[in-house]
Order: structure tokens, then sequence, then C-alpha cells
């Protein structure tokens, strides 16, 4: 990181959002998952739209050189706003806490190092470890925090580095709006395909399960190499990866939804088929997709896509959207439908909120 960056604010309490992310062309499968101070190296390039309504917030304030931070978890914060901060759970504050320690490390690197603590409240408005990218979102939007509360404004690029760095690959998309891939061929950040405004389209995710899965992200990374499939999958990708820019580039809908559909298939094909399997899927995953196809044989273009967990994301344009979630509510295995569309970068104000 460049060695002349400047405060561009006085530090002080700020609460940031970031946005979660869909994954079109998938990313799964990585090396370095311990983490060293760049993180996670994947396999394979991927491509994700950014999400609107779907988001993490986070709340950073400093405390003196010397304290402990302190990290509290807010559930599903409503509009923003919320002071129901509650002890978070040890592995997330573990996790958190390393974070703020890369963070602090490379505010060394800069003209204004920081050595203080932070005090962080942080909280998602959907359901997290389900397979909605709650990690990608989280750690983006800790991230932006606690960089703007040492007095710090973040280029994209940056951002995606450094939320990167959390181990949380998929969080170096969330630093962009609209539609983005990682890597981005000159180094390990991601790059923006196209804005928010290029294309709407919306994603209604179908929540089945709102308990956090029983196999991390993480864990499934580790795995995905000892599947039979991986290979295949790896030497089909390019190919695919290709199709998603092209239907996105032309407004493709349908080539778009074929692929995508495709692609989330794969992922579960290799997490079922690693050693030891990885099974997400529960019945209503299983309900959903059938409802989905039954749309496309009635006329309505839907095509659905999961990441790792049982809960279906089904990406459709929004004339679309009312008759989708009409339908997908209707479902007996669906607890409720969360009504999303491509979304724009992170953000950050002044004051904690949370």
């Amino acid at each position: 990181m460049n060695s002349a960056l400047e405060p561009a604010h006085e530090p002080g309490p700020v609460t940031a959002e970031a946005p979660s992310n869909i994954a079109f062309i998938k990313y799964w499968g990585a090396r370095d998952l311990e983490g060293d101070s760049e993180g996670p190296v994947p396999f394979n390039r991927s491509l994700s739209m950014t999400l609107d309504a779907c988001r993490s917030i986070c709340s950073a304030s400093p405390l003196p050189e010397g304290s402990d931070d302190e990290i509290h978890w807010v559930q599903e914060p409503a509009g923003g706003r919320s002071s129901a901060a509650e002890e978070a759970p040890p592995a997330f504050v573990e996790r958190t806490k390393r974070h703020l320690d890369r963070l602090r490390e490379w505010s060394r690197q800069t003209a204004a190092p920081y050595a203080g603590g932070f005090r962080i409240a942080t909280g998602n408005t959907f359901p997290s470890a389900a397979g909605i990218a709650s990690s990608a979102s989280g750690f983006t939007a800790l991230t932006l925090a606690a960089s703007a509360c040492m007095g710090f404004d973040l280029t994209p690029r940056m951002l995606s580095a450094l939320s990167r760095s959390s181990g949380s690959g998929s969080a170096a998309r969330s630093a962009w709006g609209g539609y983005v891939e990682w890597p981005d061929g000159d180094g390990n950040a991601a790059v923006q395909i196209l804005d928010e405004r290029a294309w709407e389209l919306c994603d209604l995710v179908a929540v089945v399960e709102t308990g956090a899965k029983k196999v991390s992200s993480r864990d499934g990374h580790r795995r995905a190499t000892s599947s039979p499939y991986f290979a295949p999958r790896l030497a089909a990708l390019d190919g695919r990866l290709e199709r998603v820019r092209s239907a996105l580039c032309g407004r493709d809908f349908e080539a778009l939804g074929d692929a995508v559909e495709e692609e989330g298939i794969d992922l579960h094909l290799i997490a079922m088929s690693s050693r030891p399997p990885v099974y997400y899927w529960s019945p209503g995953t299983i309900e959903v997709l059938a409802a989905v196809r039954e749309l496309r044989a009635d006329g309505v273009a839907a095509y659905a896509t999961m990441d790792a967990g049982a809960n279906v994301h089904v990406i459709c344009q929004p004339a679309d959207a009312g008759q989708v979630e009409e339908r997908l509510v209707a479902l007996g295995s669906v607890e409720r439908v969360l009504r999303d569309r491509t979304g724009g970068p992170p953000v950050w104000r002044g004051g904690a909120e949370l």
C-alpha cells in the first residue's frame, strides 16, 4: 500500500454500510485459506452482482492506545439503526479482532499509523452464515468503518484488497456496485465490469433455512479440490465466465440465466462429491428449484443459483419480480422471501449509529 497515503479527515466514530453479492460465477476452492496478509488465493476468477437491500452495517469508534477491541453484534438492524448491541459469538470476535490487527498493521505503511483500539458494533439486514455472503458484506463494512474511523478514505480498489485480507475472498467483490469480477488480472483486488445503472436485475432470495450452516464456506473451500469433478469444472470455467460477461454486456437475460443456473448446480456438485462430502441443500432447496423450473415452463424468465447454503437466489427481470415472488411465497418450505436488486457500492457516514 502507498506509504504516502495521508488521512483525509479527522479520526472519529463512523458507520459504514456494505452490500452483499450473489456470485454468478462462483469462487469455490482456494489456496492460503489460513490467511497471510494478502488473504486467500482462488483457483478461478469469479463474477458477481452486488445487492442492494442485503447489506452489513458496522459502526466503529476509536479507543485509546492500549485498549482492547470491543466487538458487539446487532441482530438484523432495522433501517441501519439499532441500539440492541449484544456480545458477539467467540469465533466471530476472534476473526474480527484478527482483521482489526491487520488494519492497524496496514496503517503503519501510511502517514498516520494507528495504535488504538476500536469499539465495533455490526450486524446484517439478512440471515448470517446461511449462503447469502454475509462474510463478504460483513468484512467489507468492517474494513470501511475501521479505515474511515482512522481518518482514511479508501478507493474501491484499496477497499477490495484490504477486505480480502480478512480471509473472505468474496469480500473483494463487495467493494464495488454493479457487476464485479475478482481477481482483476492485475493483482488481487476486484474490478467493476458494469455499474449498478447499466442493467437492473432482481434477486429474490427464497429463505428455507435461517440458522448457520453446519459446514462453513471456509471448510467447503478446503474440501473442494478432493472432488473428482473439481478439475473438469475449472477446465469449463473460462468459457462459462465469457458467456456471463457477454450476456451482461449484451443484456441477454436468457443466456445469462442459463450460465448462472449451470454454475450454481456445479458448485453443489463439487461440494456433494468432496471428501468428506458437504450437503448444503435441504428439502426446501429442492422445492424452490422445482418451482423455478415450473415458472420457466409457464413462460416466466427466472433462474436459480445458490452460494454455499440451502437458500436459493432466484434471478429475474424487474417486470417478472412480482409473479416470481408470489410463487415463492406460496411454497411451504419458504420462510420468507428477501426481495433484492442490483445495488451500489459501500458508503460511510460520520457517527456511530449502532
